[in-house]
């Protein structure tokens, strides 16, 4: 499965930023071993579901622990039997455009 999520702490550093919480749990992320892109917006996981979200628990724990609330948005593509689509989809996609032409 691939999941894009983005977690949101309510509490912010003095300066504003949720900067140092967001890297805490996208450091969870990388640390897990899973195959993972980040973005501006989400980051993204795969792997099987307890993996994943596991990872994501972590995650939001690590949040949770300078932050009283902490949002969460999850997107999953659930496709068993399917692995090392995180970048295959985009590759597919890149083939269409390039037929397109």
């Amino acid at each position: 499965m691939i999941v894009a999520f983005s977690i949101s702490p309510t509490a912010s550093d003095e300066t504003g930023s949720v900067s140092a919480a967001v890297a805490a749990a996208v450091r969870v992320v990388r640390d897990s071993g899973l195959p993972h892109e980040t973005n501006s917006m989400f980051t993204t996981i795969e792997g099987d579901w307890d993996e994943v979200m596991g990872v994501v628990k972590a995650a939001v724990e690590v949040v949770s622990e300078v932050s009283p609330r902490v949002g969460l948005v999850l997107k999953a593509d659930i496709r068993p039997g399917f692995d090392g689509q995180i970048t295959a989809k985009v590759e597919r996609l890149e083939q269409a455009l390039e037929g397109l032409r």
